[in-house]
Protein backbone atom coordinates (compact mmCIF):
# COMPACT_ATOMS: atom_id res chain seq x y z
CA UNK A 1 0.00 0.00 0.00
CA UNK A 2 1.24 3.30 -0.93
CA UNK A 3 0.23 6.21 1.24
CA UNK A 4 1.07 9.88 1.22
CA UNK A 5 3.22 10.74 4.21
CA UNK A 6 2.31 14.14 6.43
CA UNK A 7 5.28 14.30 8.86
CA UNK A 8 4.56 16.46 11.88
CA UNK A 9 6.12 16.03 14.85
CA UNK A 10 3.79 16.77 17.89
CA UNK A 11 0.86 15.40 15.74
CA UNK A 12 0.13 11.98 16.18
CA UNK A 13 -3.02 9.82 15.81
CA UNK A 14 -4.26 6.52 16.95
CA UNK A 15 -6.80 3.97 15.59
CA UNK A 16 -10.56 5.29 16.26
CA UNK A 17 -9.40 9.09 16.95
CA UNK A 18 -10.13 11.58 15.00
CA UNK A 19 -7.45 14.79 14.32
CA UNK A 20 -8.57 17.81 12.94
CA UNK A 21 -5.69 19.98 10.82
CA UNK A 22 -5.29 23.37 9.04
CA UNK A 23 -3.54 22.88 6.11
CA UNK A 24 -1.73 25.38 4.89
CA UNK A 25 1.51 24.76 3.15
CA UNK A 26 1.54 24.34 -0.59
CA UNK A 27 3.07 21.05 -0.65
CA UNK A 28 0.53 19.51 1.86
CA UNK A 29 -2.36 21.28 0.57
CA UNK A 30 -1.13 19.24 -2.99
CA UNK A 31 -1.08 16.38 -0.47
CA UNK A 32 -4.74 16.78 -0.01
CA UNK A 33 -5.45 17.04 -3.13
CA UNK A 34 -4.22 13.69 -3.98
CA UNK A 35 -5.79 12.34 -0.78
CA UNK A 36 -9.03 13.56 -1.68
CA UNK A 37 -8.71 12.40 -5.36
CA UNK A 38 -7.85 8.81 -4.82
CA UNK A 39 -8.64 6.72 -1.29
CA UNK A 40 -9.27 9.94 1.36
CA UNK A 41 -6.09 8.27 3.23
CA UNK A 42 -3.09 9.97 4.94
CA UNK A 43 -0.42 9.07 7.06
CA UNK A 44 0.81 10.80 9.99
CA UNK A 45 3.59 10.52 11.12
CA UNK A 46 6.71 11.96 13.05
CA UNK A 47 10.22 13.01 12.39
CA UNK A 48 13.85 12.89 13.73
CA UNK A 49 16.41 15.97 14.68
CA UNK A 50 18.00 15.12 11.15
CA UNK A 51 14.14 14.86 9.50
CA UNK A 52 14.57 11.49 8.67
CA UNK A 53 10.94 9.57 9.76
CA UNK A 54 10.29 7.18 12.25
CA UNK A 55 9.26 3.52 11.55
CA UNK A 56 6.05 3.84 12.97
CA UNK A 57 2.99 6.07 12.51
CA UNK A 58 -0.88 5.89 11.88
CA UNK A 59 -3.19 6.99 9.10
CA UNK A 60 -6.58 7.87 8.74
CA UNK A 61 -9.42 8.71 6.32
CA UNK A 62 -10.47 12.51 5.85
CA UNK A 63 -14.12 12.35 7.23
CA UNK A 64 -14.44 16.31 6.68
CA UNK A 65 -13.05 18.65 4.84
CA UNK A 66 -13.52 22.66 4.27
CA UNK A 67 -11.62 24.78 1.98
CA UNK A 68 -11.10 28.29 3.11
CA UNK A 69 -11.59 31.45 1.53
CA UNK A 70 -7.59 31.67 2.05
CA UNK A 71 -6.82 28.32 -0.02
CA UNK A 72 -6.57 26.55 3.12
CA UNK A 73 -8.23 23.35 4.28
CA UNK A 74 -9.93 22.33 7.43
CA UNK A 75 -9.87 18.67 7.71
CA UNK A 76 -10.53 15.49 10.01
CA UNK A 77 -8.82 13.07 9.72
CA UNK A 78 -9.83 9.60 11.44
CA UNK A 79 -7.49 7.17 12.68
CA UNK A 80 -7.93 3.72 11.04
CA UNK A 81 -4.35 1.68 11.57
CA UNK A 82 -0.81 1.89 12.58
CA UNK A 83 1.61 1.13 10.16
CA UNK A 84 5.15 0.55 9.74
CA UNK A 85 7.30 2.24 6.58
CA UNK A 86 8.68 -0.19 4.20
CA UNK A 87 10.59 2.22 1.67
CA UNK A 88 9.93 6.23 0.77
CA UNK A 89 8.78 6.01 -3.21
CA UNK A 90 10.70 8.60 -5.44
CA UNK A 91 7.38 10.94 -6.69
CA UNK A 92 7.28 14.11 -8.29
CA UNK A 93 5.01 15.12 -5.99
CA UNK A 94 5.84 18.24 -3.21
CA UNK A 95 4.95 15.49 -0.32
CA UNK A 96 6.22 12.58 0.65
CA UNK A 97 4.81 8.97 -0.32
CA UNK A 98 5.63 5.64 1.19
CA UNK A 99 4.80 2.51 0.68
CA UNK A 100 3.63 1.21 3.95
CA UNK A 101 2.60 -2.40 5.88
CA UNK A 102 -0.53 -1.97 7.65
CA UNK A 103 -0.50 -3.58 11.46
CA UNK A 104 -2.57 -4.16 14.64
CA UNK A 105 0.07 -3.60 17.15
CA UNK A 106 -2.32 -3.33 20.08
CA UNK A 107 -3.51 -6.38 22.31
CA UNK A 108 -6.77 -4.58 24.06
CA UNK A 109 -6.53 -5.74 27.49
CA UNK A 110 -9.15 -4.89 29.53
CA UNK A 111 -8.04 -1.44 32.14
CA UNK A 112 -9.72 -1.50 35.48
CA UNK A 113 -11.44 1.79 35.10
CA UNK A 114 -10.94 2.84 38.87
CA UNK A 115 -7.63 3.88 37.16
CA UNK A 116 -9.20 6.51 35.44
CA UNK A 117 -9.57 8.64 38.49
CA UNK A 118 -5.80 8.48 39.43
CA UNK A 119 -4.96 9.23 35.53
CA UNK A 120 -7.56 12.26 35.82
CA UNK A 121 -6.34 13.53 39.08
CA UNK A 122 -2.80 13.70 38.18
CA UNK A 123 -3.91 14.97 34.18
CA UNK A 124 -5.66 18.16 36.24
CA UNK A 125 -2.13 19.25 37.81
CA UNK A 126 -0.39 18.46 34.89
CA UNK A 127 -2.69 21.19 32.91
CA UNK A 128 -2.59 23.73 35.36
CA UNK A 129 1.64 23.43 35.45
CA UNK A 130 1.57 23.70 31.87
CA UNK A 131 -1.03 26.67 31.57
CA UNK A 132 -3.31 24.35 28.90
CA UNK A 133 -6.66 25.36 28.98
CA UNK A 134 -8.79 22.12 28.67
CA UNK A 135 -12.28 21.69 29.20
CA UNK A 136 -12.21 18.83 31.87
CA UNK A 137 -16.31 18.33 32.10
CA UNK A 138 -16.41 15.42 29.85
CA UNK A 139 -12.64 13.54 30.71
CA UNK A 140 -14.62 11.30 33.24
CA UNK A 141 -16.98 10.51 30.50
CA UNK A 142 -14.62 8.94 28.25
CA UNK A 143 -13.16 5.00 28.59
CA UNK A 144 -10.17 4.84 29.84
CA UNK A 145 -8.08 3.85 26.86
CA UNK A 146 -9.82 7.12 24.96
CA UNK A 147 -8.60 9.40 27.74
CA UNK A 148 -5.39 8.50 27.67
CA UNK A 149 -5.09 7.96 23.75
CA UNK A 150 -6.43 11.59 24.44
CA UNK A 151 -3.94 13.09 26.78
CA UNK A 152 -1.33 11.66 24.29
CA UNK A 153 -2.74 13.39 21.49
CA UNK A 154 -3.39 16.44 23.06
CA UNK A 155 -0.48 17.17 25.71
CA UNK A 156 2.40 18.85 24.62
CA UNK A 157 4.50 15.40 25.62
CA UNK A 158 7.89 15.41 23.96
CA UNK A 159 8.42 13.82 20.47
CA UNK A 160 9.76 10.73 21.84
CA UNK A 161 7.07 10.07 23.96
CA UNK A 162 4.25 10.44 21.79
CA UNK A 163 6.35 7.78 19.51
CA UNK A 164 6.42 5.32 21.92
CA UNK A 165 2.78 5.70 23.16
CA UNK A 166 2.12 5.23 19.55
CA UNK A 167 4.48 2.17 19.14
CA UNK A 168 3.66 0.62 22.80
CA UNK A 169 1.43 -3.11 22.45
CA UNK A 170 -0.99 -3.25 25.33
CA UNK A 171 -3.47 -0.89 27.03
CA UNK A 172 -1.66 -1.41 30.37
CA UNK A 173 1.37 -0.45 29.03
CA UNK A 174 0.07 2.88 27.31
CA UNK A 175 -1.71 3.17 31.07
CA UNK A 176 1.60 3.30 32.88
CA UNK A 177 3.60 5.18 30.14
CA UNK A 178 1.26 8.21 30.17
CA UNK A 179 1.04 7.89 33.50
CA UNK A 180 4.85 8.09 34.03
CA UNK A 181 5.18 10.70 31.77
CA UNK A 182 2.54 13.01 33.89
CA UNK A 183 4.46 12.53 36.97
CA UNK A 184 8.14 13.23 35.64
CA UNK A 185 6.44 16.54 34.33
CA UNK A 186 4.94 16.83 37.21
CA UNK A 187 7.91 16.11 39.61
CA UNK A 188 10.37 18.41 37.05
CA UNK A 189 8.42 21.68 37.47
CA UNK A 190 8.22 21.22 41.27
CA UNK A 191 12.43 20.93 41.02
CA UNK A 192 12.37 23.82 38.88
CA UNK A 193 10.02 26.24 41.24
CA UNK A 194 12.30 25.03 44.25
CA UNK A 195 15.34 25.96 42.42
CA UNK A 196 13.75 29.37 41.37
Amino acid sequence: MKIPIFPLNGAIIFPNTNLPLNIFEERYIEMVDYSLSNNKIIGMIQHKANNELYDVGCYGKITAFNETPDNRYIINLEGKDCFKIIREVNTDYKFRVCQIEIFKNYNNNKLDNKLKFELINYYKKYIKIKNINLGLDGLSQLNIVDLLKLIVMVSPFDTNIKQLCLEIKSNTELYESVLSALKIELASSQKSVSIN
